[in-house]
């Protein structure tokens, strides 16, 4: 597809209500030694004059999702908000990159909302293709979302809406991941206000924080005030559902879901409460106490080595 000329429509369903019917479409040039001639978005949202913050905004919904498209228009704000987004949703993708085949991507243009550009790869090649490529003008700050679906507990870790924060930490960028608990209705609008107000609350962030901010569900009424919570790692009540498939073959689909009760306040007990939950996170994984007592352990088991060769 080197060199090819893409422009498709997108589908109805996975686009913002605004641009149903209208025209939202994808084009562009696809180019397997990386992208040439590509805009570089700088949308201005400055209205004083003054220069603001220059924000990424990605997700993991794609690039077509109404909860990214909500929270654009709260960003701008801020400051200069550019979009690079996966074209494709791309939920669960964790911290995938792209090695091993080159990164395509195309410019997105959506009349009355805005320009971006779509990558056919995951968040986290979305934020490394930003920084790295696409932006000469570095960035202040990388917002990933808004996401359907809560992104609590053990699930940090296969969100791709984290992941995306979690780049950004590594490429030393403050970065805030947002998500909106799912239900049949989503209020995304709504979402992007209070993820707009606990931005504010936020700032000034440090290069590498990541803060992980969830808004619970909007049809119980207004969310209560934030709390500042741990990640719980309790887990979930999973189970596998074996089906049939076709003559010979059987897949397993994974239900349940229900979070294990934990002996303190975490993010996936204080948002089921309610609560707007933030939770900081890190990219070091480090466990720095095990390290120390393991330094301990070692050094004392060579030292007893030494000691047997000289007795």
């Amino acid at each position: 597809m080197a060199g090819a000329e893409l422009t498709r429509p997108v589908p109805a369903a996975t686009m913002h209500p605004a641009l149903r019917g209208g025209s939202g479409r994808l084009h562009g040039e696809l180019c397997p030694a990386g992208l040439r001639g590509v805009v570089r978005v700088n949308l201005k949202g400055c209205p004083h004059g003054r220069e603001f913050m220059h924000i990424l905004l990605t997700n993991d919904d794609g690039i077509f999702a109404p909860g990214l498209a909500a929270i654009y228009k709260q960003l701008r704000e801020l400051g200069d908000v550019a979009v690079v987004a996966p074209t494709a949703p791309q939920s669960g993708a964790s911290h995938s990159v792209t090695f091993f085949e080159p990164l395509g991507g195309t410019k997105v243009e959506i009349e009355g909302l805005f320009a971006g550009f779509g990558v056919h790869g995951s968040p986290a090649d979305c934020v490394k293709l930003a920084v790295r490529h696409l932006h000469e003008r570095p960035f202040d700050l990388v917002v990933a979302g808004i996401n359907n679906g809560a992104n609590v507990g053990i699930n940090v870790y296969y969100s791709g809406t984290v992941a995306a924060a979690m780049e950004a930490a590594f490429l030393g960028i403050p970065s805030v991941a947002l998500s909106l608990v799912s239900e049949s209705e989503m209020d995304f609008d709504q979402a992007a206000t209070h993820c707009l107000a606990v931005l504010k609350q936020l700032a000034p962030l440090e290069p590498g924080d990541v803060i992980n901010v969830n808004i619970p569900r909007l049809s119980r009424g207004k969310p209560k005030k934030p709390r500042v919570v741990p990640q719980a790692t309790g887990g979930f009540e999973e189970y596998y559902v074996p089906q049939r498939h076709g003559a010979s073959e059987t897949v397993f689909q994974l239900t349940g879901g229900a979070f294990r009760p934990e002996p303190i306040a975490t993010d996936t007990s204080t948002l089921s409460e309610g609560h707007i939950t933030i939770t900081p996170l890190r990219a070091d994984m480090t466990d720095h106490n095990k390290t120390a007592s393991l330094e301990m352990r070692l050094g004392k088991k060579r030292l007893q080595r030494t000691k047997r060769l000289f007795l």
